[in-house]
């Protein structure tokens, strides 16, 4: 797998995999991204030109996909509508990207051959009681609770179709919530750390008990690496790295580590339809592929993505007004 198409690699978790890849390997990268709002040109801009060719364009344009998908051994399918706030204002991009062009990459890549990775998240199932010690696992059924979540559900069901029905060579992980460096300011994470640097209280959903599983986006990388390299085509593995926490208790953890005292937010109206538990078991992808975390300790990887946001305000600050007025103009 000398050449990889990497979709939506100017994204969150599509940028730290691309830079992950190149620090790791020798692989040549083939970046696809529409460079939408959460998409920026600037995330690579670090990267070696004789190995990352970066293509503007959209998932859904088939003649692109299969000029693109042909040149490469492997898929990598980053590319996703993937904030739960904008599903819930207008699903119609979800259903665009999600569906339909994860459907023009999968007939792409059955005329090629090609290995395809598919990166999907926990959200797919749905959420789990607060006082429940049981975790997500490949066999938990399906229950999605939002546009975004049920798009990427029924993508995730495109891929197990293809690879069933038309046999390619296909692999699929869902992992916990991404924490790290390039996140766009719209995410919690990066929403609280940017408002603290700029003045401005953090907010807080509703009671803030509602609990996710963080993982570092470096380590969501090795793991989608690992899958890729040495994954059992047609299974599915879940990534996570043992990084529950409830929102309250985070938004918290930022203040102090930012040296505010614990209690410097506000309470804004909850979301509708917010999950209140995601956890992940990884025992498959531990077990069968080796892998773990390198941030097992989340305050440490917290801190190191805190670092990150204070010497890099010239790549989040362009979008940071922009964000804070539409969630006013929501009330949160």
């Amino acid at each position: 797998m000398a050449r990889l198409l990497v979709t939506g690699g100017a994204g969150f978790i599509g940028s730290n995999f691309v830079h992950h890849v190149i620090k790791n390997t020798d692989y040549q990268v083939t970046v696809l991204d529409k460079l939408t709002y959460a998409g920026n040109r600037a995330s690579l801009s670090a990267l070696p030109e004789d190995r990352v060719r970066f293509v503007r364009g959209d998932v859904v344009d088939s003649a692109l996909v299969g000029e693109l998908v042909g040149a490469s051994d492997a898929v990598v399918h980053f590319a996703a509508e993937s904030h739960n706030d904008n599903s819930l204002q207008d699903p119609k991009p979800f259903i665009h990207t999600n569906l339909i062009g994860t459907f023009t990459l999968l007939e792409a890549v059955r005329a090629k051959g090609a290995r395809f990775h598919h990166v999907s998240t926990d959200e797919v199932y749905g959420d789990l009681p607060l006082d429940d010690p049981a975790r997500f696992s490949e066999d938990t059924p399906y229950n999605p609770s939002s546009p975004y979540s049920s798009t990427k559900a029924g993508s995730d069901l495109l891929v197990r179709a293809w690879t069933r029905s038309f046999g390619i060579a296909a692999t699929i992980s869902n992992c916990s919530n991404n924490y790290g460096p390039y996140q766009h300011v719209e995410k919690f994470i990066p929403r609280q750390i940017t408002n603290v640097l700029y003045g401005i209280r953090p907010k807080l959903y509703g009671d803030g008990r509602n609990v996710r599983d963080w993982i570092h986006a470096d380590d969501h990388s090795s793991a989608v690496l690992a899958i890729l390299e040495r994954g059992r085509v047609g299974e599915t593995y879940l990534i996570g790295a043992d990084g529950e926490k409830d929102n309250k208790s985070l938004i918290e953890l930022i203040l102090t580590l930012m040296g505010e005292p614990a209690n410097a937010y506000d309470q804004v109206a909850d979301r509708a339809g917010h999950d209140l538990r995601y956890a992940i078991d990884p025992t498959k992808l531990r077990e069968e592929l080796g892998w773990r975390p390198r941030y097992g300790d989340f305050t440490r990887g917290l801190s190191a993505t805190i670092d990150w946001y204070r010497q890099h305000e010239e790549w989040w600050a362009p979008s940071k007004a922009a964000t804070e007025a539409f969630y006013s103009r929501l009330g949160q």
